[in-house]
């Protein structure tokens, strides 16, 4: 078993342009920690989730995944994507594949696992969200919060690292959430390293260990979800909170 954590961000900062996105952040995620992102829209939540998988190069500071700088710009991206599972706002499921391609894709194209064990697997997980009888319709087919849920299933097929949530529930209809959120509940109490963006914030109270506030692009208060919920040490995080549960 590797010691460490799972991932370390140093000093990292993104500008687009003129405009300093990311200003110097500093977050360590240990092993099956799961650790919530809050912060209004533009704070830089789904900007650090999009550097650290790579989809986004930052401009200082390193991305550790284990003992991988995965900052390095000479480090494989489509390998360390494969080592760590990504689901977005817009399930990004590809329509003209069956539910069981999009799920299967990644194991058997990069991590060439043979087609049969990737298809059992994928059956396998299908299965627990209730969702084995869509594996061979197409994507348009389903409902959002189906289509959520195989993203996930998607994300996770690969036994990832590092599972990177943004802002899942944000496309979905109110009563489709729920489902959704279980599913992420589940994976959580499964031990799954977790980093989600989210705008839930009695999801993130209840199953977060800790809550990051980032405002501006920089970290303004980070600790256990109960404590930064019920006794914000920051000006900034009291009223970014408020807003959504009231006077603290």
């Amino acid at each position: 078993m590797t010691a460490g954590p799972v991932l370390r961000l140093d000093g990292v900062r993104k500008r687009f342009g003129d405009t300093e996105v990311l200003g110097g952040v500093d977050l360590t995620v240990g092993e099956h920690d799961v650790v919530a992102l809050i912060g209004a829209s533009g704070s830089g939540k789904s900007t650090l989730l999009r550097c650290i998988t790579l989809l986004e190069r930052i401009d200082d500071g390193q991305i550790w995944l284990r003992e991988t700088d995965i900052s390095d710009p000479r480090v494989p991206a489509d390998r360390i994507r494969a080592r760590i599972g990504t689901v977005f706002q817009q399930f990004n499921l590809f329509p003209h594949i069956r539910v069981i391609d999009n799920v299967t894709l990644a194991s058997r194209k990069v991590l060439k696992v043979p087609r049969a064990a990737a298809e059992a697997r994928a059956l396998e997980l299908l299965d627990r969200v209730g969702l084995a009888d869509k594996a061979r319709e197409y994507p348009d087919r389903l409902s959002g919060g189906q289509q959520q849920r195989v993203a996930i299933v998607r994300a996770i097929a690969t036994n990832p690292e590092l599972l990177l949530l943004d802002e899942i529930t944000s496309a979905l209809d109110p009563e489709l959430v729920a489902e959704v959120l279980d599913l992420v509940r589940d994976l959580s109490t499964e031990g799954t390293t977790i980093v989600m963006a989210t705008h839930e914030m009695a999801f993130a109270r209840d199953v977060a260990d800790r809550v990051v506030f980032l405002d501006g692009g920089v970290i303004v208060e980070e600790g256990p979800a109960a404590e930064v919920f019920q006794r914000p040490r920051e000006e900034r995080t009291r009223a970014f909170l408020s807003r959504f549960l009231g006077p603290s």
